[in-house]
């Protein structure tokens, strides 16, 4: 038995045996005889052809000038709206550019609701850590043009009213449809927003923030109502109306479609339960699953899933985690940290829980490589993808792999990796110790990869380790489109 695939199941029957009572022993032995370990299991037929790949990219690309069109009709209709007397009238300029500043904070805020829809060809070409990465950059823009849009409608009608602005608003709230319903999505939005910031997201659960941010669709819900029932491009523009309406209808479809029905259907056909929990490292564990026709998951080296585990206290949240191995049918392997209340909750969890996924999601596979030869760089806990990832390379692959860990304690798979790299003539460099004392610049990375520049390079790890090291590839030279990262961040 010399594959990695036999080797993986070697540790884990090993890792059951002597950390596992005998109630939590699987009849998993055995189930790995025969599979390959150089792409041509599930994660090699997970694997695009060059021509499919190019469609996914014209795809991309049709969709990003859909997008653009969408954003010019959108500010036309606003601008066609006001007539010349509305205009001139008091508080006519301040109305028209609050109908201008709504009408495209609500289309930005939609474009940030497809980037983080769960598109299939979306996600394969571009991965959703960038896509999380857009979506965030995108964010101050909807939130800003919305909170102009209140405070120029509010001066506006003030003006037009002779009127306070403070009084005005007290008016707008008490007196308007839809109104109290559109300050609460506004107060909405702005929660939202603060969690987001950056140094408030750290401090925060996971659970609180996710639920903040679900919170968003009800706030967009309430901002739509109010808009079709006071917004001058609306009032008596059926044309337009009927257009926000097809726009509404269409974001909510692909939200609803892929983000629940298609999770939903999938769960049902593979029926996922677990079979197996195993301490890898102090507060690392894996979890092993079984389902049926797994082979037809098409998970490539690399990705991730959402995963709902149906257990007491957790079953209303899904949580991304990566492969941390290719699937063997009839059995799946994901690797988690305990960094939260939901990480932490697995170590425990009964046998036989139902598990509920969303995936695999990720472009961090071998499907984008463009070099021959490839870095794979792992930060901590990252090193769960690197090592399914490389197990999707074929022989003669010649990898280097590096892995970061604050100790050996934090050290994960090193039998695992090990073997798998010289099986594809690659070598493996394990850097310990904290970051103060051991860096990880530019100096240091190219003595141990001197030919870093021909290589295509795979990032795994925290996001402030993500950040650093694809600083440091691109002052080494490396190409944008030859570095592809996966962080790991909320």
């Amino acid at each position: 038995m010399s594959s990695a695939g036999t080797s993986y199941l070697l540790v884990m029957a090993q890792a059951l045996d002597a950390r596992r009572p005998a109630h939590a022993r699987p009849p998993i032995e055995g189930a790995f005889d025969g599979a390959s370990e150089t792409g041509r299991g599930i994660g090699g037929n997970a694997r695009s052809s060059g021509a499919k790949q190019a469609r996914y990219r014209r795809l991309v690309d049709i969709a990003a000038v859909a997008v653009g069109i969408g954003f010019g009709v959108t500010t036309g209709l606003a601008l066609t709206a006001e007539t010349r007397s509305e205009l001139v009238a008091p508080g006519g300029i301040a109305m028209f550019l609050g109908n201008v500043t709504a009408l495209s904070g609500t289309y930005l805020a939609l474009v940030m609701l497809l980037l983080v829809g769960r598109v299939p060809a979306v996600e394969r070409y571009v991965g959703q850590d960038r896509l999380v990465r857009w979506h965030r950059r995108l964010s101050p823009w909807p939130l800003s043009l919305i909170a102009m849009h209140v405070v120029l409608t509010t001066l506006g009608y003030a003006q037009a009213a002779k009127t306070g602005v403070g009084h005005e608003l007290a008016v707008f709230i008490a007196s308007y449809p839809d109104m109290l319903a559109a300050t609460v999505a506004f107060a909405i939005m702005v929660a939202a927003a603060v969690v987001s910031v950056r140094a408030v997201r750290r401090r925060l659960a996971r659970e609180t923030w996710w639920t903040l941010h679900l919170c968003m669709y009800l706030a967009l819900a309430l901002a739509f109502m109010h808009q079709i029932a006071l917004g001058p491009s609306f009032v008596g523009h059926p044309l337009t109306r009927a257009a926000w309406v097809v726009a509404w209808l269409a974001t909510a479809g692909v939200v609803l479609f892929y983000r629940v029905l298609l999770p939903v259907l999938r769960s049902l056909r593979y029926r996922l339960r677990v079979v197996a929990v195993t301490e890898e490292a102090p507060g690392v564990v894996s979890v092993i699953c079984s389902g049926r026709r797994l082979e037809r998951l098409k998970a490539a080296g690399g990705q991730f899933m959402l995963w709902r585990f149906m257990a007491r206290g957790i079953w209303w949240q899904a949580h991304p985690y990566s492969i941390s191995a290719l699937p063997r049918p009839p059995y799946m392997r994901l690797t988690v940290k305990a960094s939260g209340d939901h990480s932490r909750a697995l170590a425990s969890l009964p046998l036989g829980t139902r598990v509920m996924i969303e995936g695999p999601y990720g472009a961090f596979t071998r499907q984008l490589q463009r070099n021959s030869r490839a870095l794979l760089v792992a930060g901590g806990v990252g090193v769960t993808a690197v090592r399914s990832l490389l197990e999707d390379m074929p022989a003669k692959a010649r990898p280097i792999v590096i892995v970061r860990a604050s100790s050996e304690w934090d050290l994960l798979f090193r039998d695992e990796l090990s073997t798998m790299v010289k099986k594809r003539r690659g070598r493996l460099h394990e850097i310990i110790g904290a970051r103060s004392d051991v860096r990880m610049d530019a100096v240091s990375l190219l003595k141990l990869v001197p030919d870093v520049r021909s290589r295509d390079v795979y990032l795994c790890g925290p996001e402030g380790f993500v950040d650093a090291m694809v600083d440091v590839v691109r002052r080494l030279g490396v190409p944008e489109l030859a570095i592809h990262f996966e962080s790991f961040s909320y």
